[in-house]
């Protein structure tokens, strides 16, 4: 893809000030109908919304965590309490304030969304210009994503632009990081994967031991690691504009029992729920016939994590990530806002009861939650082995397990002109959106 030109660039300032202007309008207009609503009922609306989120959060922990009756009951509970709130706004006259605030506040986040795209908010990692790879080496799983790889005719484009492509036979079980390292031994001065973040780690290991740069094709699910490099998740053929108009950026590469990960490493009730033979064919299920038993520790492995020294005693579920991702806005959460600061996210769950779970979902502190920052973490348990999830994949490995970070290891090389990724934490970047709409 060739570098935009200034008035591509001009243009896209226009719009992304205009969409500016109409987050700002649609916000104030939805706190308008807000107010309207509480002048006309007073504290009543807030009351009511509260509770009804509180009562809903408590039913659905009932539903997760228990069997039987109390199952049945907590599912009771969340249908009650959105039917009441619902009641209330029809029977009070409010439900088309209510509606209209909702419908204003939506069009003002995809505004927002949308202005914060436009302005490539990516800058925060150093990219610096490197020269154009002479023998590109891509792997490519063709059944992942659906068969993205297909879909988007990415081993022609790839093959188009001078890279050697290598398509994995899914029909047998295949040593990923082994064909990476045949592909380094061969020459190749650049490494890149087509698939899930599974796959992508594996090879990324590889690049990073070779200090060769890794590129990063979007043909998987969820793409967490594109999506956090500023990547295109809709159209992956774009990534490969990198082969040819391209920029490293230098980000850490994370660890567990010397295995690399570019995303997370969950243990605990996830990791449990993934073992079984049943999830892939019945998720939801397989889940909510095991949580019970692991929330309440009656099964599954139990585990003590230690964090730079912060002890987490037997956690429901632990989430180790390489880069700690912002969860101070709930509508900014899931996304990493940088991936080079050295340090791992570590995010603990112990709830206990529904009054906890209710506070979680108000948004409150809870005594649940556990959420700090570290360098290394240490997993260890009285079983000899415990399972593990990591990057999606399900593992079992021995206790103690070690989960480090190299800072700086990768380098990854992207499109010099990508989409960005949306600064996590919308509801603080009002300030900027102001900024942009004058």
């Amino acid at each position: 893809m060739r570098k935009p030109s200034t008035s591509g660039l001009k243009e896209a300032g226009v719009r992304a000030r205009r969409l500016a202007r109409v987050a700002l309008v649609c916000g104030a207009l939805a706190l308008v109908a807000v107010l309207v609503m509480v002048g006309l009922r007073g504290a009543w609306v807030l009351l009511v919304a509260v509770g009804g989120l509180a009562a809903a959060a408590a039913g659905a922990w009932w539903t997760l965590a228990r069997r039987g009756v109390v199952r049945l009951l907590g599912a009771a509970l969340v249908l009650a309490a959105v039917g009441a709130v619902l009641a209330f706004l029809v029977s009070s006259g409010l439900w088309v304030p209510a509606g209209t605030a909702l419908a204003l506040w939506a069009t003002a986040l995809v505004c927002a969304d949308r202005a914060l795209r436009l302005t490539r908010p990516v800058a925060h990692m150093l990219a610096r210009v490197s020269p154009r790879p002479e023998r590109a080496v891509l792997i490519m799983n063709p059944r992942s994503g659906g068969g993205k790889v297909e879909r988007f005719d990415l081993v022609a484009r790839a093959e188009a632009l001078g890279a050697e492509v290598i398509v994995l036979d899914t029909g047998t079980p295949q040593d990923v990081a082994a064909i990476a390292r045949r592909a380094v031994a061969d020459g190749a001065d650049l490494l890149g994967v087509a698939g899930g973040d599974g796959t992508q780690a594996l090879v990324a290991g590889v690049a990073a031991e070779h200090d060769l740069p890794f590129l990063v094709v979007s043909a998987g699910t969820r793409n967490h690691f594109a999506m956090d490099l500023g990547l295109d998740r809709t159209d992956p053929a774009r990534c490969l504009d990198a082969l040819v108009h391209g920029v490293e950026l230098r980000v850490d590469l994370g660890t567990v029992a010397g295995r690399p990960f570019v995303n997370t490493v969950s243990f605990g009730a996830y990791a449990e729920i993934v073992q079984s033979p049943a999830y892939r064919d019945a998720k939801a299920g397989t889940a909510l016939d095991a949580l019970p038993e692991l929330l309440a520790g009656e099964a599954g492995a139990r585990f003590t994590a230690e964090a730079d020294g912060v002890l987490l005693t037997e956690p429901q579920a632990l989430l180790i990530s390489n880069n700690p991702y912002d969860t101070r806005d709930r509508l900014g959460g899931g996304r990493r806002p940088r991936l080079d600061t050295g340090r791992l996210g570590v995010l603990g769950v112990r709830l206990q009861n529904a009054a906890q779970a209710a506070a979680v979902a108000l948004g409150g502190q809870s005594a649940g939650l556990t959420e700090l920052t570290a360098r290394e973490v240490v997993v260890t348990s009285a079983e000899r082995e415990i399972p593990v999830a990591v990057d999606g994949e399900s593992l079992v490995l021995l206790v103690p397990v070690h989960c480090a970070l190299r800072p700086g290891a990768l380098r990854v090389r992207v499109p010099r002109d990508r989409p960005g990724s949306v600064p996590t934490g919308l509801l603080r970047n009002w300030r900027r959106l102001g900024t942009l709409a004058r």
